[in-house]
């Protein structure tokens, strides 16, 4: 299962919730404020298992657009909007998390 996670953790429980709901075949792509939490903070340990599994992922535009492309943190993929299509083909089901 695709999550999609689009709220800023600074500014709501969305990542901390979709975290605690998600199972061992689910991934996590970050979006819109949501990228936030890719960037190396406090909030950023959050996705370190995930990531370094490799299933943690981060909308390149939404990245450049905040200005936290230097900032992603390690084994976070970054992926384009065709990323993000083909996450959502491989995936089946996504589920929202605002």
């Amino acid at each position: 299962m695709l999550h999609t996670v689009n709220k800023s953790s600074f500014e709501r429980n969305s990542l901390k919730s979709c975290l605690n709901a998600i199972d061992d075949t689910s991934v996590i792509l970050l979006i819109e404020d949501g990228v936030i939490s890719a960037a190396n903070n406090e909030n950023s340990s959050m996705l370190a298992g995930l990531a370094t599994e490799g299933r943690v992922f981060a909308l390149q535009e939404d990245v450049d657009a905040r200005g936290i492309s230097s900032k992603v943190a390690d084994n976070i993929k970054l992926v384009d909007y065709a990323g993000f299509v083909d996450l959502v083909e491989e995936y089946g089901t996504t589920v929202s998390w605002v």
